[in-house]
């Protein structure tokens, strides 16, 4: 359900920001910074939609500046608008290149750092496009005419040619059936895989490789003609899916070449080697060595050496990633992790192409790291109490990273090889941050039913007052293999929550990553297990607290974090006096059969329900919430997408009927614009304020001032 480690309820994503992208469509008023009002520091819903949103921090060839894209949403037109801006490595001189009123994304340097390319909606072709622009902002040009757009793409490193991802009709289309019917809505389906996250499945995207010319891209050549695989893969995938050779005489992509059954199944994408002299493809990652998610590769400076990230355990999507070396000479392999017990994310070579820069989940954070290819050696290069969410090498001893904390969302900074300190280069926040009373996050160990040590996150109320009492929230993660690292959320914030008078606490509980495999994987096969007694343990610790008052606690989450308020609504034991659901899993025979990423149902669940001599998934579905409503007794509150086909909204109405069937108190918030997530600006505010209605009524009833 989290493809590859992004979360299932997405909690890391505040847009649907992918390098395969193609942005909106524009219209004719331009978005800009939002002028917002805070009152008495508060952060509201209408002030955390105000935040800049920067991603995409690409630096240029001599590292002298950095290109950005900023993104600002208006709540009046419902919808967010990003420009690339550019500011030099050393956080000065910050100009905005482009104004427009689409949404510029996918920056790629031209021309030793003179001009960048990008993706935005083009009005003419009414589809997303590529341009160039000069670094001073003058001689825009459109230089592709897709007529199916451009969905990500990336320019060989002597800027000849440009690999591209455009969508082609889905195959197997017999057009016979449908002639004389234009007005039909009927589709034909005769095989698994027929729609994917929030869309019917009538187009897969292709790669397309072209001559690239600043007059324009001509030439362009599917390089999967025939072959109905999508490449990229959806929905994440975007240009990191593709890896040009120093040489730009050859290309690696990603993809996985199955349909159906098989399709959605299966984890096992491989890397496609593609000589363009030739015409030939090879797969570097055939075989049963290589059975899971094969992603990201990126060829070393001097073209000698792949480098990529693999799962080792076919259907487990959140299997431990392993960062593997290729030499293409020889072909042989290595896992440079092998003896690090976590995994790591994002990742770049380092321009001597002696070691490679990743950042990894590590003890509840998101640090910096540097790993000798040669001898496998591990060092630490940034840490603290955050989250790095990307890498950028700008020298031999520096690069850029995106980063944030549950105090404030992504900001520029730049690191330096043996110095712990950083330098901070945006501050495009800081007004607003100023501004706003936040509260503090202190980590905390509490001890597990089985004998280990569980990190968990407590965020205190603004102006925290030990001797007052204060209402507390649990919060349940999803994933369920994501880590409740140091992230920022547009949604789930913890910043807000603590704004509304709320004490939260947070766990690392079993099953999410930056703890080390067996941590991690002890959640597959076991749901209701040992993850929910963590959950517990957490409880019992947060209700201890002298400032918190025991009997005004909750429990919140979203998709696994949803199943998990809905299990725990059937054996908490008076712990929880109101919860809240969204995107939940409901009931587990039914979710077997219709989500549509298979392989995860089939791996967490342990396999399908009618599979009599299965322990673990016989265990698994009588673990089912919807097994244990006659033990529900607080009220709840739920919210579900109805362009969600991952965890379908039925899920959602189900539990909310049987809720109000038992005669509780409960409530549900139905978006039928809205898939696995709530993205558009007047939905999320609207979900905040039913959000925090609903607990406020719960939760401050009767919570006293002292002790």
């Amino acid at each position: 359900m989290n493809k590859t480690g992004v979360s299932m309820c997405a909690m890391l994503m505040p847009l649907a920001l992918t390098a395969c992208s193609g942005g909106s469509k524009e219209n004719s008023k331009i978005i800009e910074k939002p002028d917002v009002k805070i009152e008495n520091g508060m952060l509201t819903p209408e002030v955390l939609e105000a935040f800049g949103r920067i991603s995409e921090a690409v630096p240029s060839p001599d590292g002298k500046t950095i290109a950005f894209t900023l993104t600002y949403e208006n709540i009046e037109e419902n919808k967010g608008n990003s420009e690339i801006y550019l500011i030099d490595s050393d956080g000065s001189n910050m100009r905005r290149l482009t104004v427009t009123a689409g949404s510029e994304n996918n920056l790629q340097w031209l021309e030793e750092g003179n001009r960048l390319a990008f993706l935005r909606y083009d009005e003419d072709t009414k589809a997303s496009q590529i341009f160039s622009i000069n670094a001073n902002g003058k001689d825009e040009k459109r230089l592709s005419k897709v007529e199916n757009g451009i969905e990500c793409f990336k320019i060989s490193p002597d800027e000849s040619r440009v690999i591209y991802s455009s969508p082609i009709a889905a195959f197997d289309k017999d057009s016979t059936l449908f002639e004389g019917l234009p007005k039909t809505t009927g589709r034909v389906i005769n095989d698994l895989g027929y729609k994917h996250w929030d869309e019917w499945v009538t187009q897969i995207p292709h790669p397309f490789i072209a001559d690239f010319k600043l007059s324009g891209i001509e030439n362009s050549k599917d390089i999967m003609e025939g072959e109905p695989y999508e490449c990229p893969m959806r929905p994440f995938g975007g240009s990191e899916s593709f890896a040009w050779s120093p040489d730009s005489k050859t290309l690696v992509y990603v993809s996985r070449k199955f349909t159906g059954k098989d399709y959605v199944f299966s984890t096992d994408s491989d890397l496609y080697l593609y000589d363009l002299e030739k015409g030939t493809t090879e797969n570097l990652t055939e075989g049963e060595a290589w059975p899971g998610y094969d992603t990201d590769p990126v060829f070393s400076p001097d073209g000698t050496t792949l480098a990529w990230l693999s799962m080792a355990t076919a259907k487990y999507e959140s299997d431990k990633k392993r960062l593997c070396v290729m030499d293409l000479k020889t072909r042989e392999t290595r896992d440079l992790t092998k003896d690090w017990d976590y995994w790591p994310e994002q990742f770049a070579w380092n321009a001597d192409g002696k070691s490679i820069w990743f950042v990894g989940y590590y003890q509840g954070t998101e640090p910096v790291f540097s790993i000798n290819v040669e001898t496998a050696e591990i060092e630490t290069l940034a840490d603290g109490q955050y989250d790095y969410g990307s890498i950028a090498p700008v020298t031999a001893q520096t690069a850029i990273s995106l980063r944030h904390s549950m105090r404030e969302p992504n900001e520029i900074y730049l690191i330096t090889k043996g110095s712990k300190e950083v330098k901070q280069l945006t501050s495009v926040n800081k007004e607003l941050l100023d501004e706003l009373k936040l509260g503090d996050v202190k980590k905390v160990i509490v001890p597990t039913t089985d004998g280990k040590e569980m990190t968990c996150w407590e965020i205190l109320p603004p102006d925290f007052d030990p001797n007052k009492k204060y209402p507390a929230i649990l919060y349940c993660q999803g994933g369920p293999q994501q880590a409740v690292s140091q992230f920022w959320s547009y949604r789930w914030n913890f910043m807000i929550m603590a704004a509304n008078g709320y004490v939260v606490i947070a766990p690392n509980r079993h099953g999410v990553p930056g703890f080390g495999a067996e941590w991690n994987r002890q959640i597959s096969g076991d749901y209701g297990g040992q993850n929910m007694q963590d959950y517990f343990a957490a409880t019992d610790y947060i209700k201890s607290r002298p400032y918190v008052d025991a009997d005004h606690v909750g429990a919140i989450g979203a998709s696994y974090g949803g199943f998990s308020v809905y299990w725990l609504a059937g054996h908490n034991e008076g712990r929880f006096a109101a919860l809240v659901a969204h995107a939940g899993i409901f009931n587990t025979e039914t979710q077997y059969l219709e989500t549509e990423e298979m392989w995860f149902a089939d791996f967490d669940l342990g396999g399908p329900y009618w599979d009599k001599e299965n322990a673990v998934a016989q265990r698994t579905y009588a673990n089912s919430p919807h097994r244990f409503v006659d033990k529900w007794t607080a009220p709840i509150l739920v919210t579900v997408g109805e362009l969600d086909y991952r965890i379908l909204a039925s899920q959602g109405m189900m539990a909310f009927n049987a809720a109000k069937m038992r005669g509780l108190e409960t409530e549900m918030v139905v978006f039928p614009d809205e898939n696995h997530w709530v993205l558009k600006p007047q939905n999320a505010i609207l979900w905040q304020r039913c959000f925090f209605r609903f607990l406020d009524k719960y939760l401050k009833t009767g919570a006293t001032e002292s002790k």
